[in-house]
């Protein structure tokens, strides 16, 4: 018996084997790639002999919180929103009008006994409606930003991201504001509630994620332009 060894087919079976065995990691490794941009600290100044150089000064009575670009600081999300609407609308109307029609010689004109000029209108319409929506959003947190810029007041401009991957998930936080040197507490935080111009952003991508989400034909058929 001769047995005949194709190497082609041998090499095909091998890289479809191990392509499979690499999907899973891949994904894993795809899910949890950083996405970190890289922030302009600005190059150390010159040192010409003397004691004293230029952003690397330190009070001796100040705290060690974020004060200079490359800083990083700590947001506490204490967020929450409640928002209510009702609104309740009733309109009634009613008319009503007679026409006896004519009288004469002390008797209505009538055929038959029946007075063809007589006549009535009557009329009643009513209409009622009412409407209530009601949201709550509560997101309770940390998370660490950096110091981007120093504006010209002496205000901070923050911003960073938070990502956490964990079984087939990842859920992301970005925060960005403006910060007031004045509401960093002493442990280099600072309450969300306290940020200016601030843009938070919780978003979750996954199996959990495309589980929660209604498929191709739900929105479709819960399309604002359909007629039905």
């Amino acid at each position: 018996m001769t047995l005949v060894f194709d190497s082609k087919a041998y090499a095909a079976v091998v890289v479809s084997c191990l392509t499979a065995c690499s999907a899973p990691t891949s994904r894993l490794a795809a899910l949890a790639e950083p996405t970190v941009e890289s922030i302009s600290v600005g190059a150390a100044s010159a040192n010409h002999g003397a004691i004293y150089r230029e952003g690397r000064d330190l009070r001796l009575f100040e705290h060690f919180v974020a004060r200079n670009v490359g800083d990083i600081l700590t947001v506490r999300l204490a967020e929450t929103t409640d928002a209510s609407k009702s609104a309740s609308t009733t309109t009634k109307k009613s008319s009503k009008a007679d026409l006896p029609g004519p009288v004469i010689a002390g008797r209505p004109v009538a055929i038959g006994g029946t007075k063809i000029f007589a006549g009535a209108l009557a009329d009643d319409s009513a209409f009622a409606g009412e409407g209530a929506s009601k949201q709550s959003n509560r997101l309770f947190g940390d998370v660490t930003v950096i110091v981007e810029r120093r504006l010209p007041n002496g205000d901070l401009y923050v911003r960073g991201e938070k990502s956490i991957v964990i079984n087939q998930g990842r859920e992301s936080i970005r925060v960005s504001g403006i910060v007031r040197p004045v509401d960093i507490e002493p442990d280099n935080s600072v309450v969300s509630t306290r940020l200016g111009a601030a843009n938070i952003a919780y978003s979750g991508r996954g199996a959990l994620a495309d589980s929660n989400a209604p498929g191709l034909f739900s929105r479709l058929f819960n399309a604002p332009w359909l007629p039905f």
